[in-house]
């Protein structure tokens, strides 16, 4: 089967530049951006880890994990054309021994995923509270960036549900929620105990904030050097770039654009 015959109408088929993997797109729905990137890379994994992706809109996180070596992977999303979006891109590349994508809610999972039977939880959830800003008119843009359907509570009250004792729940967010983020997680048992913040530009303060917290775990929290993505001339860090093979990070410092998404 070729790829365009894995599309449906509008659908696109990104490269994610790494391992041969593609991924399939809608332009009119959400796509994903440089923060799941970022968390597939930061969070800590062991050979044969079970992790479960909350929300995990177009299946990127769960594609880009079977490039470390995870035991499986399991992506639960609510949106039924999304989750089926993402499904086509597992099957895409292959990869359905390595990651199962289902359709539910992530705040009705008794019955749907087994309590505390998971090594790692991770979640890129909505950031933004309701009454926070313009909300998009696509209702799944804003299901993706809005609290409408999930709140930071109800994500760590998941990752709380599924993660075993000593497993690791680890999200991406604004910085400007860090108490709140640092709290809810603390109350819930899940102790932050890795923390990294992430600049645009050196001289720009952060706009994304990298958390990850173990269940039972003693409080004290290790906060790492901040990760910078950009250069002044736009071009991506060296910091950033290690987190994509040898022959993309030259052609990106080549041309010095913004190729990698």
């Amino acid at each position: 089967m070729e790829h365009k015959d894995w599309l449906q109408p509008k659908e696109r088929l990104d490269d994610l530049g790494i391992n041969g993997l593609k991924i399939i797109q809608h332009p009119d729905e959400f796509c994903f951006s440089l923060d799941a990137v970022l968390l597939s890379h930061f969070v800590m994994l062991r050979p044969g880890d079970r992790v479960v992706d909350l929300g995990t809109g177009t299946g990127v996180m769960p594609l880009l994990l079977t490039t470390r070596d995870v035991g499986s992977v399991t992506g639960i999303e609510l949106d039924c054309q999304m989750s089926e979006r993402a499904a086509r891109s597992v099957a895409l590349n292959h990869l359905q021994d390595k990651v199962t994508i289902l359709q539910g809610d992530l705040r009705q999972l008794k019955g749907v995923l087994v309590a505390g039977a998971y090594e790692v939880v991770i979640a890129n959830p909505p950031y933004r509270p309701v009454g926070g800003g313009y909300i998009s008119p696509q209702a799944g843009i804003a299901r993706a960036c809005h609290e409408l359907t999930a709140t930071l509570q109800d994500v760590v009250a998941a990752a709380r549900y599924l993660v075993k004792y000593r497993g690791r729940f680890a999200m991406v967010h604004l910085p400007e929620r860090m108490a709140e983020i640092l709290s809810v997680m603390g109350a819930a048992g899940l102790e932050p105990k890795r923390l990294q913040l992430v600049h645009p530009h050196l001289n720009k303060g952060p706009n994304m904030l990298l958390v990850e917290g173990i269940r039972g775990a003693r409080p004290g929290l290790e906060v790492l050097p901040p990760l910078i993505v950009y250069e002044s001339d736009g071009s991506y860090t060296e910091d950033l770039l290690q987190y994509y093979p040898k022959e993309i990070r030259q052609m990106a410092v080549k041309e010095g654009r913004q190729m990698l998404r």
